[in-house]
């Protein structure tokens, strides 16, 4: 079994409110889906689109401006998902500090890494290095949360894979913005029930006073 994180390492550099503010301008050119898609062609490790983007994926359209392109892979696979990127470099990240140029400490102790393009400072890809049994996700909020990766993982026509949407409204669930809510308005009607049902499962279990349960079936 692998898990990506266990406690942080000293060192990287604190992100102040200014760096925090700036990050906006360098996530201003990140890729698309589908150029992601492009680059990762190929590769035998299972990946898939995540947050706001891979909601507009199962809608069939983008219905609004994403500040970023999240993708999430196996932890102990990351290697071969980063060996797409070679003119790239790598932070990683975790709790408002940003590790340059991240080494093995660092990666081993974090779970999200970052794209950056080394000429210009932009970033272009947030990757979630996720824990997994082999062919097993398991959910980095709640270990007994288990699903093969070939359930939680569905594909565009054109073949871009994303992650099923109620399993992308679990994680927006725990901190709920004026588009996560947009989010789930826009995505619910398009859910199956068995879909629903499994989503009021997950909120019940993990935020069992979520305003969002009025809206789904009582959990089985």
């Amino acid at each position: 079994m692998s898990r990506p994180h266990i406690g942080l390492p000293s060192g990287g550099i604190e992100l102040t409110p200014g760096d925090v503010e700036a990050l906006e301008a360098r996530w201003s050119a990140s890729w698309t889906p589908q150029a992601v898609a492009q680059r990762l062609a190929g590769t035998t490790v299972p990946w898939y689109v995540a947050a706001g983007w891979a909601l507009d994926l199962f809608r069939g359209e983008q219905t609004r401006h994403h500040h970023d392109i999240e993708i999430a892979v196996p932890a102990a696979r990351f290697p071969e998902i980063r060996s797409h990127f070679p003119e790239f470099t790598v932070d990683a990240v975790g709790t408002g500090r940003i590790w340059e140029s991240a080494g093995p400490e660092a990666l081993s102790a974090t779970w999200q890494t970052w794209l950056r393009e080394p000429g210009t400072g932009r970033y272009l890809l947030d990757v979630f290095r996720e824990p997994h049994d082999g062919e097993t996700w398991i959910c980095r909020r709640d270990e007994t949360i288990r699903r093969p990766y070939a359930e939680i993982i569905r594909h565009t026509p054109d073949g871009i894979p994303y992650l099923i949407p109620e399993l992308v409204l679990y994680f927006k669930a725990k901190h709920v913005g004026e588009k996560d809510e947009a989010d789930f308005r826009g995505v619910l009607p398009l859910l199956s029930d068995t879909q629903r049902e499994r989503l009021s499962g997950l909120l019940a279990r993990a935020h069992p006073a979520h305003p969002w349960l009025t809206s789904l079936p009582p959990a089985p």
